[in-house]
């Protein structure tokens, strides 16, 4: 990560404790323990570039009023040798500092030796992560919900990498359930169809031409040797025919789509070896499961859910939450991973209580899972809703999606919003080649970058891999607010990676391609006033290009170099 930065704020925390040891040496305050504080950067520029809490920390130890106790901090407060140049009282105790103009050119300085590890922090301390997400039911495409889920889990995924978690990418396929008797149905009517038979579909069915298309290959392959078999024996043929394309066919699909899993995990696996009805053993066990209608439920009120629920129906078949329990157990305990995290559709609201009572019932760490849930995806095309039906076989899915809009607009409008938001994907605006095109617009400010110094390079100005002399501090409010910017971008990965928000990286990007526009409206590069400052700005562009490729690695983002 930016070592400039760290080191400036442990600096400033060294510094404020000093003053604060101190004003207690020499009476400004009285004798007491100096008490936790936080140093954060203000929302509002006008409050310093950093922003401490001591002064109201410390009001009920040193028993006087944050103002009070500010003052003494501030006048006992030595920022010689550091840089930053003034610190002042604002509110009710708040002390607000300021960096000197050194800071912003040694910022500089310090993304370009960086590099590509710029941002990067080791806030994880190696500790094992899962993410799982997509886990789409691998009986047909994946719609447009999926995609925003991948780019999602994805992101999230690589925020954690950045900040020094151990990551591992999961899909769980849920290929045990109703939805493979569905799938199995569907294929049955389909093949029965191709072999003359008058078979009419459920309603309830898959109705896209997928299924169509699968029972054609088996019928291709087999002819009419299941016509007449038991339906059991015809079902399972079609299934593990069909079964092994889906899975293979949305592997291909997320690679296309620049997502790449650790693992794929199997549902039906935890069903084979036991584990699922073990999981209703263990609860019985311990004495929270009781039989009702001859289903088993589990007392899940008493660990904090809504209401109990059924483990296993009056038929002896499981119920779909309890290989999920199990899924857990092997995430969280048979593979002992630090944090497990799961991306989910909104509609799961009322999944996860419940799941979370069960572990607890297990004894499992429910503090180690945590889940985001996605809201729905409006698609848009001539300002209009797309109308879409997965079960008809209408729905646009990823693939579709991909072949009408870039690879990069898809993953960066799908992180555009915070999970729990609502988005309408504007599919117009998605191939638009104008600054209204977010994605656009960010690559346009990288490729602008890189013209500039071609051009520089071309003309002698500038020499790739030069090493940096010192640089003189910036002189203009757009040189300063982009430098500003590029020195917040360590701190913006680390919140965003603590919220599992990776909309906040393609914000950054945003308004750091904004702020870099501005500079170059402002601030000429080749005729700049003296040599020096034309030095300074050139490794100005080469940071600014260098934060905007860091920033859309973490979102698998291209920034060409022409556009």
């Amino acid at each position: 990560m930016s070592k400039l930065v760290k080191q400036t704020q442990e600096e400033l925390k060294s510094r404020i404790t000093a003053a604060i040891d101190c004003a207690i040496a020499n009476g400004d305050l009285p004798e007491a323990e100096i008490p936790a504080f936080i140093i954060e950067k203000p929302a509002d520029k006008k409050n310093g570039d950093f922003s401490t809490n001591a002064a109201m920390a410390g009001a009920r130890a040193f028993r006087k009023a944050p103002r009070q106790i500010a003052e003494a901090i501030v006048s006992n407060l030595d920022l010689s040798g550091t840089l930053f140049e003034r610190a002042e009282i604002a509110g009710p105790g708040f002390i607000n500092l300021f960096l000197s103009q050194e800071y912003y050119s040694r910022i500089v300085e310090d993304v370009i030796a960086c590099g590509d590890d710029y941002g990067r922090s080791d806030y994880g301390e190696g500790k094992k992560v899962i993410v799982e997400f997509v886990s789409a039911n691998p009986t047909g495409p994946m719609h447009v919900g999926n995609a925003r889920g991948a780019a999602l889990g994805d992101g999230i995924s690589s925020l954690l990498e950045w900040t020094g978690w151990h990551t591992e990418r999961e899909f769980y396929i849920n290929d045990a359930g109703n939805q493979i008797e569905k799938f199995a149905t569907s294929l049955e009517v389909r093949y029965l169809q191709k072999c003359g038979q008058n078979v009419a579909l459920p309603e309830d069915a898959y109705h896209g031409m997928d299924i169509v298309a699968h029972a054609e290959a088996f019928y291709a392959e087999n002819g009419d040797k299941f016509a007449d078999a038991d339906s059991k024996t015809r079902r399972d043929a079609l299934v593990a025919f069909a079964l092994p394309k889906n899975i293979a066919g949305l592997e291909r699909d997320l690679k296309s789509y620049r997502v790449e899993y650790d693992n794929w995990f199997s549902e039906s696996s935890l069903h084979k070896s036991g584990a699922v009805m073990e999981i209703v053993k263990k609860l019985t066990d311990k004495g929270y499961t009781y039989e009702q209608e001859g289903a088993v439920w589990f007392k899940a009120e008493q660990f904090g859910a809504d209401k109990d629920f059924v483990l296993v129906r009056a038929n002896g078949i499981p119920t779909y939450i309890v290989p999920d329990i199990a899924y857990h157990c092997d995430k969280l305990v048979t593979r002992n991973f630090d944090k497990a995290i799961n991306v989910l559709g909104a509609d799961h609201h009322g999944y996860v209580p419940r799941l979370k009572a069960a572990l607890k019932a297990l004894d499992v760490d429910t503090d180690k899972l945590d889940v985001v849930l996605m809201q729905m995806v409006k698609l848009l095309r001539d300002g209009e809703p797309i109308k879409v039906s997965k079960r008809s076989g209408k729905a646009i899915g990823l693939v579709t999606l991909l072949e009408e809009i870039p690879l990069d607009a898809a993953r960066f409008f799908f992180n555009m919003r915070e999970a729990d938001s609502h988005f309408e994907f504007d599919l117009d605006l998605a191939v638009e080649k104008s600054s209204q095109n977010p994605v656009y617009y960010v690559q346009y400010a990288h490729a602008r970058i890189c013209s500039i110094l071609r051009t520089l390079q071309e003309e002698g100005l500038y020499q790739e891999g030069t090493p940096l002399n010192e640089l003189p501090a910036p002189e203009t409010s757009q040189e300063i607010e982009l430098i500003r910017h590029l020195a917040a971008f360590p701190s913006e990965i680390s919140a965003a990676a603590k919220i599992y928000d990776p909309s906040r990286i393609t914000k950054y990007a945003l308004e750091l391609a904004n702020l870099y526009h501005k500079f170059y409206d402002a601030c000429s590069v080749k005729n700049a006033e003296t040599p020096e400052i034309r030095e300074f700005r050139t490794d100005l562009c080469r940071a600014a290009g260098q934060v905007l490729r860091n920033a859309m690695a973490i979102l698998k983002i291209d920034c060409p170099e022409k556009m």
